[in-house]
């Protein structure tokens, strides 16, 4: 039961709240084994997904999902995953050989896996692949770095070299080839980048701290990722091409993540509150929270059809899931406006309290 001088502040923190709960729908076919992990990895502009299962011994499995669950199969090894899909349906990421090296690899349903190959090492990991079949991701060297890579025009490994340290990481591609990800610089810190064919490779900078990453980017241009604060934590931001924006400011808590965009620049991600998770949606310049329970726990990509591709989490077990991120926000503002409205929302509490105190007489209604 509410006290009365306490319902002012319970009513005013409801009404304020960023929050909104998002229509979460786990895909069909995914939990026909209970003993099963399942996660949606990327979704395409016709609904299809890019997945993965993983068995309750931790073997892995590349699936995709079309009406229906298909496995993808392996290159000859025991384990797969994906990372990618363009909207034709080709699949790209990495699976075990027969000698238990991992693989970059691009598969089309009901074709045979190809293997992209290496940059002269072992192991090479597909990430992205754009609408032309370029796949986009990182391999280790001769020498053992991993360095990030593009499929060039004939289809071989094309090196995007770093930023001047050992390794580098390659994340997503657009229609354009411009490619994002993380790179090392001289002093051994990572730093967001983008590559662009003839031109190299662009440090992104941070937001204050001394590390970045990029995750997504669209045809636009518009990158999104996390970087590191001053203060050590880390703020999903969007960068126009000229400017890193902080996203994380408008949400005002936590560690937080930018994981995908999509073509109208609607950003989503994941906040970090000790063990908690929340998902975010960010757009037409509003943010939007979903609390923890009423939204994906993993965000991972955002369709053209405003479709969001990650995982519930429950029972201990993920789920593979989708969530729409077109719902209306509860109240969109930004951090500053939240707080000035809990503190009218204490201030009103604590006047009535102490008018409570003042006319102990008088009745107050019961809730």
């Amino acid at each position: 039961m509410l006290k009365a001088s306490l319902l002012p502040l319970t009513l005013m923190l409801g009404l304020c709240s960023v929050s909104a709960a998002a229509k979460v729908q786990q895909l069909p076919g995914f939990a026909a084994n209970s003993k099963e992990a399942s996660i949606a990895v990327d979704i395409n502009a016709n609904g299809q997904v890019a997945a993965v299962i993983e068995d309750e011994d931790g073997k892995q499995r590349a699936v995709l999902y079309d009406k229906g669950v298909l496995e993808l199969g392996t290159l000859g090894g025991s384990d797969s995953y994906t990372k990618g899909i363009n909207d034709d349906g080709l699949v790209v990421g990495s699976a075990q050989d027969g000698k238990g090296h991992w693989r970059a690899f691009l598969v089309r349903k009901g074709e045979p896996m190809r293997d992209l190959g290496t940059l002269g090492g072992g192991s090479s990991y597909g990430t992205a692949v754009n609408a032309a079949g370029q796949a986009a991701g990182f391999a280790d060297t001769a020498d053992g770095y991993f360095r990030a890579f593009m499929l060039d025009a004939g289809g071989s490994m094309l090196d995007l070299g770093t930023l001047g340290g050992n390794i580098s990481y390659a994340s997503s591609i657009n229609n354009s080839g411009a490619v994002v990800g993380t790179a090392a610089l001289p002093d051994g810190y990572r730093r967001a980048f983008l590559y662009r064919p003839g031109e190299g490779m662009i440090n992104l900078g941070t937001l204050g701290g001394r590390s970045s990453a990029a995750t997504g980017i669209n045809d636009d241009g518009l990158i999104v990722g996390a970087s590191e604060m001053p203060n050590r934590r880390w703020h999903a931001f969007l960068h126009d091409g000229q400017k890193m924006v902080d996203l994380g400011a408008l949400i005002g808590y936590g560690n937080s993540y930018a994981t995908g965009i999509n073509a109208a620049g609607h950003v989503v991600g994941t906040i970090l509150i000790g063990e908690e998770r929340r998902s975010f949606v960010y757009r037409d310049g509003k943010m939007l929270v979903h609390q923890a329970g009423k939204g994906l726990y993993l965000t991972n990509a955002i369709n053209d059809n405003e479709l969001v591709a990650g995982a519930t989490y429950l029972s201990k077990r993920y789920a593979a899931a989708t969530m729409r991120s077109d719902m209306i926000p509860v109240v969109p503002k930004g951090h500053r406006e939240f707080m000035g409205m809990i503190a009218m929302a204490i201030g009103t509490a604590v006047a009535l309290m102490l008018l409570r105190r003042r006319y102990r007489g008088i009745a107050m209604a019961r809730y």
